[in-house]
């Protein structure tokens, strides 16, 4: 399957349908008086987290969603029925963004999470509601209000701990699948990676860490050469770096130094936060290097590339140094376990609190709708039998 992480799509929610005015007609009742009943809620849209979702290809083509109009009140105090709602499934770490406002609506991090994104329209009030001591046979009724619209950019950042980036062909894919399950293509020429690649790596039984492999990157990707700049979204969700550098290219002109500080720019040039992540050297194809001559080039692309927290020399085809490299990630993650979680919660809470805005946003415009049709106290009319989803913000 073609990998897609971005997409447009618009989503409208349904209709509220319209109040009736009728009146009751019935053998030895006389006066029977109003009998119109409300009409349905309009459906709503929801956008829930699905682990089994891998891409957004199912919104690329298919860009339209609409949720149902809530039916027309009837005679007899007969309520219209509720629109159905319309439920989207997306990968788990996608961003959703009003096109329009420029307002993020979801960061659907967590699989299962469920957020509404457009609510559908209350349902039009009968002429039941309208009747009064000095107003026994009402003919006013309201129309069904509008459901809500929007145009969504979606975005999907892959869900990692550590995130790998390099030039092109500097072993990435060969170091993911020599130490997960993951069998991502591997040859002998530059971009054989087209989109990422996430690989499980298991430590203990009860230890584990997901690595993301991404595109190689070449100078300029920041603005727009090569595939990589498209993909650096991928890592921003991640707690540590590995910047895999290939000290035996094929290239005799090539120049290991002076390739890794190009990354390094790039990754400054695309996102401060991004460049500011703890980073650590990864020497890779040490097995391409002739044993008494290992030393000597370490040593000196280290001169040559400037001082860095940490660096490790692996060679990824033979596994040579990739299980000390493993444990090191491992206890890295460990230690920094508090301030994940801390920065989870921050999330949350920001979340929560764009969550409660939008749902007081709704119940702005619901009274605004009830105190547009002139009744007194009729915010506690009118309910619907749904009329409690517009509160579902979960």
């Amino acid at each position: 399957m073609k990998f897609f992480d971005e997409a447009r799509i618009e989503i409208i929610a349904g209709d509220g349908g319209d109040g009736a005015a009728t009146f009751r007609r019935e053998k030895y009742v006389p006066r029977g008086g109003p009998s119109g009943g409300d009409g349905g809620r309009g459906g709503s849209v929801h956008a829930v987290a699905d682990r089994n979702v891998n891409t957004l290809i199912d919104y690329r083509y298919t860009r339209i969603f609409r949720a149902g109009r809530g039916e027309n009140g009837g005679s007899r105090d007969c309520y219209g029925k509720g629109g159905a709602d319309v439920v989207l499934r997306f990968p788990v770490g996608t961003l959703i963004i009003d096109i329009d406002s420029g307002e993020q609506l979801a960061d659907l991090d967590e699989d299962g999470k469920r957020i509404l994104l457009a609510s559908g329209g209350r349902g039009g009030l009968g002429n039941i509601h309208f009747k009064s001591s000095t107003n026994r046979a009402p003919r006013q009724h309201t129309l069904g209000q509008k459901g809500e619209r929007r145009n969504l950019a979606l975005e999907l950042k892959v869900l990692a701990d550590v995130g790998l980036l390099g030039m092109p062909n500097a072993g990435k894919s060969t170091f993911i699948r020599a130490v997960s399950a993951a069998r991502p293509k591997v040859a002998d020429y530059p971009f054989t990676t087209l989109a990422p690649n996430l690989g499980v790596v298991r430590t203990a039984e009860q230890r584990s860490f997901v690595i993301a492999d991404i595109p190689g990157l070449i100078e300029g990707a920041a603005d727009g050469a090569g595939l990589g700049h498209r993909f650096l979204r991928h890592l921003q969700r991640t707690h540590l770096l590995l910047h895999l550098v290939d000290l035996a290219p094929f290239d005799p002109d090539a120049d290991p130094a002076r390739d890794a500080r190009t990354i390094v720019e790039e990754l400054r040039k695309y996102d401060e936060e991004l460049f500011a992540k703890p980073r650590w050297l990864v020497l890779n194809k040490l097995d391409l290097v002739p044993a008494e001559e290992r030393a000597a080039r370490i040593a000196a692309f280290l001169e040559a590339f400037g001082p860095d927290a940490r660096h490790f020399e692996i060679s990824a085809i033979n596994g040579e140094g990739c299980q000390a490299l493993l444990f090191a990630i491992q206890d890295f993650l460990d230690g920094e376990r508090a301030r994940i979680e801390a920065e989870r919660a921050r999330r949350r809470a920001d979340e929560q609190a764009r969550l409660a805005a939008l749902a007081a946003s709704a119940r702005a415009r619901e009274a605004a709708f009830i105190d547009a049709a002139g009744i007194p106290g009729a915010s506690g009319n009118g309910a619907t039998p749904d009329d409690g989803a517009d509160d579902e913000l979960r």
